[in-house]
């Protein structure tokens, strides 16, 4: 009976002590699927947070979203210090009076004072004026309008149909043709595509044309593209396929013809100011003063190393040129020039010293002060306080992997840092300098929106974008740190280890490149792509860095990279491997290299031209022979191909395609008009001659980048390449 009762015992507290053991055990962590990362399904790990629109004065700013208990989204205005929301247009009251078919948060453009929207519909045009409560149709003819878009104030719109310009008086309800004589490929207020790529960039939509601040008069560019040589594209649907015909500039070359207008919208009259025809020059970033006086423009040569930025007066014609800059690499249009409004000259970023800073110039071209120095980058100028004298910029200033907010006076006085947390920051400043509108991430922490006073101290928090499932998750360990060549240059490197890493162990690792000029990958900032981490949670290791010429050093180190493409990168990524060679954890033999564009073209120089460094690539749309690409962003760089016949040879993957041993596979969409699949055709045709192993993906009708839903197919198959390669198995 005792004995019975001393087991009894025993079995009890057995089973108290497993039963404590199993309950405070955590929760087994969860992996990454294939789904969450690449085709963004749930759970997600972080999660979207509201974009602010702008700041509406110095204590609130704008934010379109559902108040509470609506089912419709508006615009609320915000109290800065308090998230105190009242309803600056309630736009369910607006649904309501808009014909069916038309919401206001389905504008196309609005004015910055949120009083006058634009829509389209059936391409016809449409506007709405919220202060006189007038809606109208604008167009009536059915036919497709180009970039679309509203004066400051409201006035009028412009578009470009079938080429040619066109404005509407919205008051008068008058539309008025500008130009005449568009065709297939000359483009009034449409860019040619070699500016739209490397000049003007892809946000601008192809959009050429500019309102001045009083809506009065619209400056535009006219291009032709009949000098610049054709390049078929060649669509593989249907029996006998599509042709498809662009116009793109190689090196060499001849460009589009250029004109530079301005139209008076009180008379429509029109007049050239500018065009290329006597000298090969780029004509780009047109820009009227706030005084409305005068209209401001920029122009390049053709050997990209000299720019002016000339003033043209509205009243008498009278040009002169208030800025000029000279640089034995190159030199690049200037897209952030603040002019004063007060008429105290203007403000630009130019990086000749070596390093980019602020200056202060005046309009007879004199320089006022050199208002920031140092050996750092100013990223930007974000604010400017004219009535203190006094100017929100950010810059890479302390470390150069990160971006920070700094404040100064405009006589290089009272420099000040003002965000203080660790990584990476994206700030609105308000007017009068008063608060900021800040966006924080860090490579261990998603994007955060806070409220920050003018000294940087946290008011509130807006927004988190880490989600709560993230707890859930055993994410592998990210690291920054420096790789140290042996010519002394740091380069700045992120690495994100397993979980589980283990010293004792080895891992294959994936080198993550990009590597054009100035273009910087390596940031304290947390990834969109949770990619990284999901090759971390299969033991690959997963490594960006970023070599000498992308910008962490300064200009005087990144023009190196003159006349140079490749050399550079390829003894960085050299320095990179001899370095992981030396670590007892890295597998050797298994060391891998990734990249698209750029960094497609990097990883076909790293299995060619260092090809006893790495032993596996995956390369996207990449350029392998710099002939191949567009003439303004490669003459950038290298000059012509009869000013560098041995740049062009020693910078191609072709030159070096008999040293390929293996373990590459290239990819490309068969309608890549930006880096067209000749350069892939080209690699391909010389690795069969010399009876290499390849593979090769083909994206049939994808341009650039392969977009979806074909994404999906191509991150699979760069998995499936890692696995195969790096780990010995399937995915």
């Amino acid at each position: 009976m005792k004995s019975h009762s001393f087991f009894t015992s025993k079995l009890f507290l057995l089973f108290i002590l497993s039963f404590a053991f199993f309950t405070q055990q955590p929760a087994q962590k969860k992996e990454l699927t294939f789904e969450q990362v690449f085709k963004f399904s749930p759970p997600r790990l972080t999660q979207r947070v509201s974009s602010i629109s702008q700041w509406y004065d110095s204590e609130h700013y704008l934010l379109e979203k559902k108040p509470e208990g609506s089912e419709t989204v508006s615009l609320l205005k915000i109290n800065a210090a308090t998230g105190e929301e009242s309803i600056l247009i309630d736009y369910n009251f607006w649904q309501e009076q808009l014909p069916e078919g038309f919401q206001l948060s389905g504008a196309i453009d609005k004015t910055s004072d949120y009083n006058v929207f634009l829509f389209t519909k059936e391409n016809d045009l449409y506007s709405l004026n919220i202060k006189n409560e007038v809606f109208k149709r604008l167009t009536n003819d059915g036919g497709e309008k180009k970039n679309p878009a509203l004066s400051p104030n409201g006035k009028f719109t412009a578009y470009t149909y079938e080429n040619n310009l066109y404005a509407v008086d919205i008051e008068n309800e008058k539309v008025t043709q500008h130009t005449f004589d568009g065709s297939d490929l000359v483009y009034n207020g449409y860019q040619s595509w070699i500016y739209y790529e490397e000049i003007f960039g892809r946000k601008s939509k192809y959009k050429a044309f500019w309102f001045s601040p009083d809506d009065s008069k619209l400056a535009f560019i006219r291009f032709d593209d009949h000098p610049v040589p054709e390049f078929i594209l060649v669509r593989a649907d249907g029996v006998h396929g599509e042709v498809e015909r662009t116009r793109y500039p190689k090196p060499g070359d001849s460009n589009p013809d250029v004109k530079l207008g301005i139209i008076d919208l009180s008379d429509n009259s029109l007049n050239w100011i500018d065009d290329n025809s006597a000298e090969d020059k780029y004509i780009a970033f047109p820009i009227f003063t706030p005084d409305n006086k005068k209209l401001t423009y920029q122009v390049i040569n053709r050997g990209q190393d000299k720019l002016e930025i000339i003033s043209y007066s509205l009243a008498d014609g009278l040009k002169s040129i208030i800025y000029k800059e000279t640089q034995p690499s190159w030199v690049e249009f200037h897209e952030d020039v603040y002019f004063m409004k007060n008429g105290d000259g203007f403000l630009i970023t130019t990086d000749f010293s070596g390093w980019k800073h602020i200056y202060h110039f005046g309009f007879d071209g004199k320089l006022k002060k050199q208002i920031t120095s140092g050996e750092f980058t100013v990223f930007s100028i974000d604010y400017v306080d004219e009535e203190n004298g006094k100017l929100f910029f950010s810059a890479d200033k302390d470390e150069s992997t990160e971006k920070q907010l700094f404040s100064i006076n405009m006589n290089g006085k009272n420099f000040h840092k003002i965000t203080s947390k660790s990584g990476s920051h994206s700030c609105s400043v308000s007017t009068e300098g008063k608060y900021i509108l800040d966006r924080h991430s860090s490579i261990t922490q998603p994007t955060v929106h806070s409220v920050l006073n003018s000294d940087g101290k946290i008011i509130r928090e807006i927004a988190n974008s880490r989600s709560a499932e993230m707890d859930n998750y055993e994410l592998g360990k990210t690291e920054l740190f420096r790789i140290e060549t042996e010519d002394g240059y740091k380069l700045p490197a992120k690495w994100i280890l397993p979980a589980d890493f283990d010293e004792t162990k080895k891992y294959p690792v994936v080198l993550s490149v990009y590597g054009g000029p100035d273009s910087r990958n390596v940031s304290n900032s947390f990834p969109f792509w949770l990619s990284g981490y999901f090759l971390a949670q299969n033991d690959i290791i997963y490594l960006e860095f970023d070599n000498r010429g992308s910008g962490h050093f300064g200009k005087k180190v990144t023009s190196q990279m003159h006349r140079n493409l490749g050399k550079w990168e390829i003894e960085d990524l050299k320095y990179v491997v001899r370095w992981l060679r030396s670590k007892q954890f890295i597998n050797a033999d298994k060391i891998g290299i990734e990249g698209g564009s750029y960094g497609g073209y990097y990883t076909c120089m790293a299995l060619t031209a260092a090809s006893d460094y790495v032993q596996y690539g995956v390369a996207e749309y990449s350029v392998t022979d710099w002939l191949l690409y567009d003439n303004v962003y490669t003459e950038r760089y290298m000059d012509t191909p009869e000013e560098n016949p041995e740049g062009y040879k020693a910078g191609s993957a072709l030159t070096y395609a008999d040293n390929y041993k293996g373990g590459l596979l290239i990819t490309h969409g068969t309608m890549d008009d930006n880096v067209h699949m000749q350069n892939t055709i080209q690699l391909v045709d010389k690795l069969t001659d010399l009876d290499k192993d390849f593979e090769l993906m083909l994206y049939p009708n994808s341009r650039h980048g392969v977009g979806f839903p074909k994404f999906f197919h191509a991150s699979r198959e760069k998995v499936q390449f890692w696995f195969r390669n790096l780990l010995g198995r399937d995915f």
